[in-house]
């Protein structure tokens, strides 16, 4: 797939997660895909999460249950060679268990195949800020 198409996959994608269209952001992956949480950060007990089902349970459920509200900010998104994509971004968001809120610098690297499906992601992101809040 042309980077293009690739970029506007992803910005697909966020424009889903933002509205909770969870179906539309499931279906941007490909069943096998590898999902790995930034080392450090409490989502990372998965890694690897393979398959739609398992990041929707190990991590967007958790991220539901564990925040009052969490957001994604200040996307933007980056073409690189190949297949992947780059987006830099911001979390937004509330811990429930502590009441404290945190807004982190992220990073995320995606790669698609040919077929415009996602295939892994990579997250990088303030790990101290997200424990910080959860402590």
């Amino acid at each position: 797939m042309e980077n293009k198409q690739n970029l506007q996959v992803i910005e697909n994608l966020y424009n889903a997660f933002a509205t909770g269209d969870m179906p539309t952001v499931l279906g941007s992956m490909h069943p096998d895909i590898e999902w790995n949480e930034a080392e450090s950060n409490s989502l990372a007990d998965g890694n690897p999460y393979i398959g739609p089902n398992a990041i929707l349970e190990g991590v967007f459920a958790r991220l539901g249950a564990n925040h009052e509200y969490f957001g994604l900010k200040d996307i933007k998104i980056h073409g690189m060679n190949g297949n992947n994509v780059l987006a830099t971004l911001r979390y937004d968001a509330k811990v429930n268990a502590t009441g404290k809120a945190y807004n982190a610098q992220a990073a995320h690297l995606w790669t698609l195949n040919n077929e415009g499906k996602i295939t892994a992601f990579q997250q990088y992101v303030d790990t101290k800020k997200l424990a910080d809040a959860e402590k």
